[in-house]
């Protein structure tokens, strides 16, 4: 479908980039993320931290969420750290306003996951954290209070990536919280082998980050919403806690179509886990059964960003998980809803790869294509890695892999502008439209570093509907919902899936790429409990749809 041949891919080098990264000094996101990094290297210290984008004072334009580091058992700020909320000025500029907005919580932050968890048309904020998470209750007012005592959520070991889901199909968004390991000593690691087991190290004496095998995994926390702000851990009744594991990365997504979300959840060294809904009761562990829990070979890697999405354009999901260098990233297609095929050998994904350390990724679709392609963040945990291991470095590029007809994933290169020429220790990556013009853009945060804003350029030019799902009787986020248009007559389909990438959230909405073509009709079928189906006949294009659950007239955004 609208298709980019190979040779346009490669003559785009010549064209005007596609993502233009706007300094500091002009968007005005100058918050900067402190690991508190020590001599004694406490593992911590590597991972920070998630970014946010989402629309906080319901204006109709994205704001972004930046999350950094606090108190905590191995770390004492010399002055309070702040997180960053940046307001969309709606010219190119971002103001930040956490301060007034109320996010003062003294937390050693890790993820920032955003989900109406009460449906009162706000976004509310989940922080996750070492020791600590934060549950964030939107007023309505731009303001926000923490209700985390109150709310049933306990404190956590040292819990990563999140995600808003509705696992039951009540109408009520669920919470996931995935816990990385016991970190409740302060482990410190002397000469052992470098992270990923690859080699011994050499250098007598010398501290360095503990390989995340010494530490203890810890269960994942399910967290059942059953109204007026209250939770309550279901955890060991669904059997989330009968694994234990080390997670980065979640993503949720119904894989075999059945109405009942999934989960999809990297560990690190430790097998990455595929938690299949059984009818919203209970969930059942079935990722080496699938074919996604170990690599080819049969190890556990260290998996870190995950995402879900239909890479092939066959209407089944897709799954993706970063890992640490040599490992590859891996690209699982979905051969029959819930066994899957490592496709990154053969579609460049694997070769692209190789001598990265993946973290923060999404499927998005650029160029308003129709195909998703895949934009990656990387960068080495190890601050010293440069010393023992040739090849491998602690800053790394960016990724952008075009998708072409589902078969290839194509590096861009410099094509994809002068940001994919440069190096970082990048972590959390987070995808959206920051100026409205249908076309996503990228925010990615450094560890212990700069938040990056990249605009995409839309060079392509191509036609696009954006969507975006307000829910009467399904679960506020629309998370599960089944988008299906029509395109000259032919059928295309899209999973609305909740989570993904490495400690972040994404834009809510909901880009449709149509090529130099238009866009016949729209349905949307909505999940459980209503499963209604709403059409859009011939929706007005290059614009912003509000769809509302029960009604077939949109309204232009």
């Amino acid at each position: 479908m609208f298709l980019v041949l190979f040779l346009v891919v490669v003559a785009s080098s010549t064209q005007s980039p596609i993502f233009h990264e706007v300094p500091a000094t002009e968007s005005g996101m100058t918050w900067l993320h402190q690991n508190g990094r020590s001599e004694h290297r406490y593992l911590p210290e590597t991972t920070g931290s998630g970014v946010a984008i989402f629309d906080y004072n319901h204006d109709g334009w994205m704001d972004v969420l930046l999350v950094n580091s606090g108190t905590s058992s191995f770390y004492k700020p010399p002055e309070a750290l702040r997180f960053a909320l940046y307001r969309n000025n709606h010219d190119g500029t971002f103001t930040d306003v956490a301060k007034d907005a109320g996010l003062n919580t003294d937390i050693y932050g890790m993820g920032a996951i955003i989900g109406d968890y009460d449906g009162d048309g706000y976004s509310d904020i989940f922080i996750s954290g070492v020791g600590k998470c934060v549950l964030y209750h939107n007023n309505g007012n731009g303001t926000f209070t923490d209700v985390t005592e109150s709310s049933g959520i306990t404190a956590t070991q040292w819990s990563t990536s999140a995600v808003w889901f509705d696992y039951d199909g009540d109408g009520k968004l669920d919470l996931f919280v995935g816990e990385f390991a016991d970190y409740s000593s302060n482990r410190i690691c002397g000469v052992t082998e470098s992270y990923g087991g690859l080699e011994k190290s050499t250098i007598q004496g010398q501290t360095f980050y503990c390989v995340p095998s010494v530490l203890k995994p810890m269960p994942s926390h399910l967290y059942h919403n059953v109204g007026n702000g209250k939770f309550i851990d279901v955890s060991q009744s669904t059997g989330i806690s009968s694994r234990p594991g080390r997670t980065w990365g979640v993503v949720a997504a119904d894989i075999n179509r059945d109405g009942y979300p999934d989960l999809f959840v990297a560990n690190d060294l430790a097998p990455n886990f595929l938690w299949i809904n059984q009818n919203g009761k209970t969930f059942e562990e079935s990722g080496l059964i699938a074919g996604v829990g170990y690599s080819n070979e049969g190890t556990a890697r260290s998996g870190m960003g995950v995402d879900a999405g239909d890479f092939d354009g066959d209407g089944r999901e897709d799954l993706i998980v970063s890992n640490i260098d040599l490992q590859t990233t891996s690209l699982y297609r979905n051969t029959s809803g819930e066994n899957f095929d490592d496709i990154n050998v053969k579609t460049g994904v694997g070769p692209a790869t190789r001598m990265l350390s993946g973290w923060g990724l999404r499927f998005l679709d650029y160029d308003n294509d129709g195909w998703p392609d895949l934009i990656l963040s990387n960068g080495h945990p190890d601050d010293q890695v440069d010393q023992r291991n040739a090849g491998i470095h602690y800053r790394q590029p960016l990724l952008l892999l075009h998708n072409v007809e589902g078969k290839k994933a194509v590096n861009m290169g410099n094509a994809a502008g002068p940001a994919f020429g440069m190096q970082y220790s990048a972590r959390g990556l987070a995808v959206g439209d920051l100026n409205n013009d249908g076309y996503p853009d990228v925010v990615m945060t450094e560890n212990g570093g700069p938040v990056h804003l990249l605009m995409n350029t839309a060079q392509s030019g191509n036609n696009w509907v954006g969507v975006s799902l307000k829910s009467k009787i399904a679960n506020p986020a629309a998370a599960g919902a089944i988008l299906r248009w029509s395109i000259g007559g032919r059928i295309f389909s899209r999973q609305k899936t909740a989570g993904g990438s490495f400690l972040s959230s994404h834009d809510p909405r909901e880009i449709i790429g149509a090529g130099k073509s238009r866009i016949d009709w729209i349905e949307v079928q909505w999940p459980l409990p209503s499963h209604r189906v709403d059409r859009i006949v011939r929706p007005e294009m290059n614009r912003y749809l509000l769809i509302s659950e029960g009604q077939t007239a949109p309204e232009v955004n």
